[in-house]
C-alpha cells in the first residue's frame, strides 16, 4: 500500500491450538474465518486487515481468504509479535492497532467502530465488554464458600484496541498480547453476537445468526 495506514485489524487465532481448526469449520457454506474478514472489511474505518496464522496451517488460512479484498493480507507467523514486524513500516505514526479473535466471527461492525473510535480520542488501550449475566461462586475443595458481587463483573470480547504506542508496549510484555494483557483498559459496550463460536452449541447459534439475516449490514 502507497498510503500510510491509519488502522490495521489482526485476526488470530492466538487462544488454542485447536482453534485453527475451529477457524475453518463452515458455517452457510463459508469457514467462520471469511465471516470473520468480511465482518471486519464492511467496517471502512479499517484501512487493513491482517490475517494470521503459524506455519502448520498457512496454507488452509491463506487460501479462506485468498481475493477477498485489496484491503486484506495474509502474514505467517508464529506469533503476533513476528506478523507486526512485518506491517510496521507502513503504519502512520497514529495508527489504531486491533486485535481481533478469528473466532467471533459475527462481532458488529458497531462494536468495531466504538474500539477504533475510543482510540481515536486518546484511550491506549480498548476493550468491548457484557456485563456478566450468570450467578458466580466461590468454591474451595469443591464446596460453594460464596456468592461473588457481580455488579463489577464484565465478560470480554474482541477486537481490542491499541494506541500504536501502547500495542508496541503490549509487545514487550507478550509474543501474542490479547485479553488477559488489557488490566486498565477502557470499555465499551460489547454484544451478544461477538461470542466466540468454539462449541457445537456456539456453531449452532451461528447459524441460526446467519440463516435469519440478523448480521450488521455494512455501512
Amino acid at each position: 500500500m502507497n498510503q500510510q495506514v491509519q488502522s490495521v485489524a489482526f485476526v488470530t487465532v492466538a487462544h488454542h491450538t485447536a482453534d485453527e481448526e475451529r477457524a475453518l469449520t463452515t458455517v452457510n457454506g463459508e469457514v467462520l474465518l471469511k465471516h470473520t474478514v468480511q465482518g471486519l472489511l464492511g467496517t471502512p474505518e479499517l484501512d487493513l486487515v491482517v490475517v494470521s496464522a503459524p506455519s502448520r496451517c498457512a496454507s488452509s488460512f491463506s487460501a479462506a481468504v485468498s481475493g477477498l479484498s485489496d484491503r486484506c493480507r495474509f502474514v505467517p507467523g508464529e506469533s503476533l509479535r513476528q506478523v507486526f514486524t512485518a506491517v510496521e513500516p507502513a503504519l502512520a505514526p497514529d495508527a489504531v492497532i486491533l486485535v481481533h479473535d478469528a473466532l467471533r466471527a459475527f462481532t458488529p461492525q458497531r462494536t468495531v467502530r466504538d474500539v477504533l473510535t475510543t482510540i481515536r480520542e486518546g484511550a491506549s488501550v480498548v476493550v468491548p465488554v457484557l456485563p456478566m449475566a450468570d450467578t458466580v461462586k466461590s468454591t474451595d475443595a469443591g464446596l460453594i464458600t460464596a456468592t461473588v458481587d457481580r455488579d463489577g463483573l464484565r465478560t470480554a470480547q474482541t477486537p481490542i484496541g491499541f494506541s500504536l504506542a501502547a500495542f508496541r508496549t503490549a509487545l514487550t510484555l507478550s509474543a501474542d498480547p490479547g485479553l488477559d494483557s488489557v488490566s486498565g483498559a477502557h470499555t465499551v459496550p460489547g454484544d451478544p453476537d461477538a461470542m466466540r463460536v468454539a462449541t457445537a452449541f456456539e456453531l449452532t447459534l451461528a447459524e441460526a445468526l446467519v440463516a435469519g439475516g440478523d448480521q450488521e449490514a455494512p455501512l
